[in-house]
């Protein structure tokens, strides 16, 4: 097979040639080198530029994305979905996009986040991969659940916090994503169309919640829910601490204290 993209030399050409041909979409360093007839230091020289050029995607150390045809204009730039399921593949984890980035998916917040935050078991930090910015969350096995699976056009998996774990997200992850107060108004206008959502949001907070996230949604849907009964599985969920929390934190702790919730309504 015989490649030629405007902007490729001979090497870079064998290499796409092989990689069509084998219909590889991962490559790794140190798998080449003797398929090219080419030393290691040549191999990885290789990677660098095409990664630097655009052709490829580097994914993570020593490995990379490589796109199933020479891409048009010269620059690979593969959707978040498939960054996220190929690296999560390599490094044997779970994901779901959060925060900033499922506050807009869902319609809650019209500014469109420039990083994509993942909550994941594997990996933290920030990472540009590809064209894209990342914000890798890393958190407990038990902590990741409560999804909506999405296909993209391509067909790739997208996973995304549902709608509910996301507005329990807004408090329990509100310094990270600064979503309080906002998140209560988001909450009360989802409970305002679906009461349903009120029902949810207790089962989801008890599940991936802690106490401070339990007392500011107990308090806030006491007054949101036709059945306050519902809140009872919260309650239990309660320390015997009489310390109270502000219900809007960052602002200074001064207001009516609820103490059957534990928190000084001080917004």
């Amino acid at each position: 097979m015989n490649i030629k993209g405007p902007g490729l030399g001979n090497l870079s050409s064998r290499f796409f040639a092989y990689t069509q041909l084998k219909k590889k979409d991962i490559v790794r360093t140190g798998e080449l080198s003797s398929v090219l007839g080419i030393t290691k230091s040549q191999e990885s020289n290789l990677f660098r530029r095409l990664s630097d050029s655009g052709w490829i995607v580097r994914l993570k150390r020593g490995t990379y994305l490589v796109p199933p045809r020479i891409p048009a204009g010269g620059t690979y730039s593969p959707g978040i979905a498939l960054i996220l399921q190929k690296l999560m593949d390599e490094v044997g984890g779970t994901y779901q996009i959060c925060g900033s980035t499922a506050f807009n998916f869902y319609g809650f917040d019209d500014q469109i986040p420039t990083i994509i935050y993942v909550y994941n078991n594997r990996i933290s930090g920030s990472r540009t991969i590809g064209s894209l910015s990342f914000q890798f969350i890393k958190i407990a096995d038990d902590r990741l659940g409560a999804t909506n699976v999405l296909r993209t056009n391509e067909g790739t998996e997208i996973i995304y916090s549902s709608k509910v774990r996301t507005l329990m997200d807004a408090i329990y992850d509100w310094s990270r994503f600064n979503s309080l107060p906002l998140g209560y108004d988001w909450i009360r206008k989802e409970i305002q169309k679906d009461l349903n959502i009120g029902t949810e949001l207790v089962k989801v907070t008890a599940q991936y919640g802690n106490q401070a996230t339990a007392r500011r949604t107990g308090y806030l849907l006491e007054s949101l829910l036709q059945n306050p009964k519902i809140l009872a599985k919260l309650q239990r969920q309660l320390s015997n601490s009489k310390a109270l929390i502000p219900w809007v934190p960052g602002k200074p702790a001064k207001g009516t204290a609820n103490r059957k919730w534990g928190v000084i309504v001080n917004g």
